[in-house]
């Protein structure tokens, strides 16, 4: 690991000072000055409360439109607490394979059935929805925090009613971000009603620290008797909460728009935009993702819907099983952004070079390509062109 000091958007590493595209802190709030209290050094339920904690719940239930919410020291706090604290042994939890670790590990220790269905994949979800337990789970992300494409809302939404089942969403990287006046992925999906309970961070869109969770009030009131991620450590300090209170009731939408300014204006200066996508899906289940690529992080989620008409790139992305050998004349006219085990991204001129050659001339490697993104505008004939070769 690197020793790093961060000073607003940049970033100081080996005594250079570099843009910092890696961060979390999306909106770039500026820090308030909070008077440092004593910490807590306590449980909530102990000595650890003060009336911070419920004007900063009292916010971010209103923020997601639920009867109460309550604060943990992190996201992943927030994750272990409330599976852990609703699920039971009887039930059955269908968890996105691409979940983060922290809803993993909280479905591992909750003594539930665990049944993972693939990545967004709707048919595979109905499929496995349909078993005798008396309750069900859905678990998934907004913005899945390792690819940043979008969960299918929607479509959860709908198997989850069908179904009679309770949907937990962790909206970690799309809070404060999308939706009206940066409510969130549901909100942006027309869905927010149909979420039976939220977990998300104060440490992303709004640059604080903790997690919380926001959902009915006898769920949080389960969580606050039974969590143990909430009762068996000290409260988030003080001065983190009064921080988190300052930071939402700053011009966070004005924030928001400028991000979004931001990703136009890297566009432009030629900063890649890439495109992805996955192919395995129905065309109208299709999440879609689009970030700014820098040195092969992505670091910036919008939907494609509304950015496509206006992002002109040469980008193709494979998903391979090995590493791609890039040394064929013929190929000459690629531009290789990033070459490794599992994955290779090009620029390319596409009045020099098309697309299946590309794709045949990696298929007579031996090397199996599970997933291809490109920015051509025709994703649905490359896609067949890939399942004939």
């Amino acid at each position: 690991m690197n020793d790093t000091i961060t000073n607003g958007p940049y970033i100081t590493i080996n005594s250079k000072t570099l843009i910092n595209l890696s961060s979390n802190d999306y909106l770039g709030i500026k820090p308030s000055k909070i008077k440092k209290k004593q910490n807590q050094s306590s449980s909530r339920l102990i000595a650890g409360n003060n009336k911070s904690f419920k004007i900063l719940e009292n916010k971010l239930s209103k923020h997601k439109s639920q009867e109460n919410s309550l604060v943990f020291p992190t996201g992943y706090m927030a994750n272990l607490g409330v599976i852990t604290s609703l699920v039971k042994n009887n039930d059955l939890v269908l968890s996105d394979e691409k979940n983060h670790a922290s809803l993993i590990e909280a479905c591992k220790i909750s003594d539930a059935k665990i049944s993972i269905f693939k990545h967004n994949n709707m048919d595979d979800l109905k499929s496995k929805i349909k078993t005798s337990a008396k309750r069900k789970f859905i678990i998934t992300e907004g913005i899945f925090s390792m690819d940043g494409d979008f969960s299918n809302l929607k479509r959860i939404s709908e198997i989850s009613d069908k179904s009679d089942a309770i949907t937990i969403l962790d909206d970690a990287h799309g809070d404060f971000i999308l939706g009206n006046d940066g409510k969130g992925t549901a909100n942006h999906f027309g869905v927010s009603k149909k979420i039976d309970v939220y977990t998300s961070s104060l440490s992303k869109g709004l640059g604080s620290f903790g997690g919380y969770i926001s959902s009915k009030k006898n769920v949080v009131d389960l969580c606050i008797n039974k969590s143990k991620s909430f009762i068996y450590t000290s409260a988030l300090p003080t001065f983190l909460v009064d921080d988190a209170i300052k930071r939402f009731d700053s011009d966070r939408e004005a924030k928001r728009k400028n991000l979004w300014k931001n990703v136009k204006s890297l566009n432009k200066q030629g900063v890649t935009i890439i495109l992805t996508t996955h192919y395995l899906l129905e065309a109208e289940e299709m999440c879609d993702r689009i970030g700014i690529l820098n040195k092969g992080n992505l670091v910036a989620l919008d939907s494609t819907k509304n950015l496509l008409k206006r992002i002109q790139t040469k980008i193709v992305t494979f998903v391979v099983n090995g590493k791609v050998n890039i040394e064929n004349q013929s190929l000459k006219s690629l531009n290789v952004i990033d070459n490794q085990p599992g994955q290779l991204i090009v620029s390319y001129e596409k009045s020099l070079l098309n697309i299946e050659e590309l794709i045949n001339y990696i298929n007579k490697q031996n090397v199996k390509i599970s997933d291809i993104s490109t920015d051509d505008g025709n994703l649905e004939d490359v896609f067949v062109r890939l399942t004939k070769s």
